[in-house]
């Protein structure tokens, strides 16, 4: 999986690698700041005068400074690489399933499809910005800190040894719990976005029969149903704050007691205030990495399912796939089907053709009748290997129809489907999806054969109309 997600990747890699390395230079600048912090502190209790003090100040400036625009730095390559890879994956899911066949896209549905090329992809997007840049920091964060703080402290920093644990204990049991729950949610918001999708689609028969109150309830019966899983996980996730408070708190408590007792005990020359006052600044860090670490983990189990549902899609193979040697012209308009069965599913109990042997010769004008759903579309979409058949062979021209390029058949093979799409763009533009070339001529000639040409020109702008998706 994540060998397939690295792959989108591609012209970003350099901003992607530079990120943790600003990174890494952001934190060593920072750890650097309470050791200096606490070796002024001390010379201000042994009485430094201000001259004595201005060069450390000076210094403590600069690497503050520099730790800031290391900080910006990795923030804009961070931007950069992650709206990058966001980017190049929605490029290579989009035209991942433009190769797709009809039985694929069944086997997803559309509604799955564009959760998978919007919400799980921004899920994904943002995991992967925390990865390259907050995934670096923290740990490097919680190593140096802890290392610095026993630099400083000693056996005290100890104390902060035995939180980690706890803390990672507690953290991978909240997530144990909360991944089954995200991996459910995201089925549910198919179902939502399905819900959208049909009644946008279908809005005028929807306000013709006055169903508004019906489509309401069931867009509230599938939005309940993915609040309620997202309350689930949020109630869970919220023990993650209390618990790290309440154990580094208590860490604090015990620290703040060993520290001041070694400082009286040995009269500040085992422990002196400012290694107390570094420990707690390390604390803090150590803290705020834990947290850091704990919002990565949820963010990354909550793409970690986001993840397999894109690379379930970029693994798929196209059920319909060009030959290695394919053929490029038909030869006439001849149709044969020789005894072919074809079911949409290979799980399905009953075939939607069976046995159909049918022979067509080129020239001749063919009437096929039938009920509602007794498959005349289906055999038709054989004919142009929009699915294959199941068993038997459709032949066009004399080929068997898996033999031929699948453009070349398609270009020549036409078809006017009982459900008919209109897409976003001018009706000229709309026309021109038979052939992207014809001229102004050509589709008005087309409108005319098709007996639109009079209701085209009605318009004030004929075939200049620009027309919303399905016509409006």
């Amino acid at each position: 999986m994540i060998k397939t997600l690295m792959g989108s990747i591609r012209d970003y890699m350099k901003v992607t690698v530079a990120t943790p390395l600003l990174v890494l230079g952001e934190v060593l600048c920072e750890m650097l700041i309470p050791f200096i912090t606490a070796n002024l502190i001390d010379a201000i209790k042994d009485g430094a005068t201000v001259a004595e003090m201005l060069p450390t100040a000076g210094f403590l400036v600069l690497i503050a400074l520099t730790s800031l625009a290391f900080g910006a730095a990795a923030g804009v390559t961070c931007s950069h690489a992650s709206c990058g890879f966001a980017k190049n994956l929605r490029h290579d899911l989009f035209y991942k399933i433009q190769t797709f066949s009809f039985a694929n896209i069944d086997e997803f549905s559309s509604s799955s499809l564009v959760t998978r090329l919007t919400t799980d992809i921004n899920n994904v997007q943002q995991a992967f910005m925390m990865i390259i840049r907050i995934a670096v920091r923290a740990p490097l964060v919680l190593i140096f800190a802890f290392t610095m703080a026993f630099i400083m402290g000693g056996s005290v920093a100890m104390v902060y040894l035995v939180i980690i644990p706890l803390l990672g204990f507690g953290l991978f049991f909240i997530i144990f719990k909360v991944r089954p729950i995200f991996s459910r949610v995201f089925h549910k918001y198919d179902a939502l976005n399905e819900s959208v999708e049909e009644n946008v689609t279908g809005m005028r028969v929807v306000k013709s029969y006055v169903r508004e109150d019906f489509e309401k309830e069931k867009f509230a019966t599938a939005a309940r149903d993915v609040q309620m899983d997202f309350t689930r996980a949020e109630k869970l996730l919220a023990f993650n704050n209390p618990m790290m408070n309440i154990c580094v708190n208590g860490a604090f408590v015990v620290i703040i007691y060993l520290g001041s007792k070694l400082i009286i005990t040995s009269q500040g020359t085992l422990f002196d205030v400012g290694q107390l006052s570094s420990i707690f600044t390390y604390g803090f860090q150590i803290l705020m990495s834990l947290m850091q670490l704990s919002m990565i983990f949820v963010m990354v189990t909550m793409a970690d399912e986001s993840a397999h549902r894109i690379t379930e899609v970029l693994a798929a193979e196209p059920t319909i796939a060009d030959p290695a040697e394919p053929v490029l012209e038909v030869a006439d308009g001849s149709i044969d089907f020789d005894h072919v069965s074809f079911k949409y599913s290979a799980h399905a109990k009953r075939q939607a053709l069976d046995d159909i042997d049918l022979h067509i010769k080129s020239g001749e004008t063919i009437g096929i009748i039938g009920g509602t759903g007794s498959a005349k579309s289906t055999l038709v979409n054989l004919i142009a290997r929009l699915y294959d058949a199941t068993e038997g062979t459709v032949r066009v021209g004399g080929m068997d129809v898996r033999d031929y390029d699948l453009d070349a058949l398609r270009h020549q093979v036409a078809m006017v489907l009982q459900k008919n799409v209109l897409f976003s763009g001018t009706i000229a533009e709309n026309l021109r999806w038979g052939d992207p070339n014809a001229t102004d001529e050509e589709v008005r000639e087309a409108a005319h054969l098709a007996c639109a040409d009079e209701f085209v020109d009605g318009f004030p702008k004929g075939y200049d109309t620009w027309i919303e998706q399905g016509g409006s």
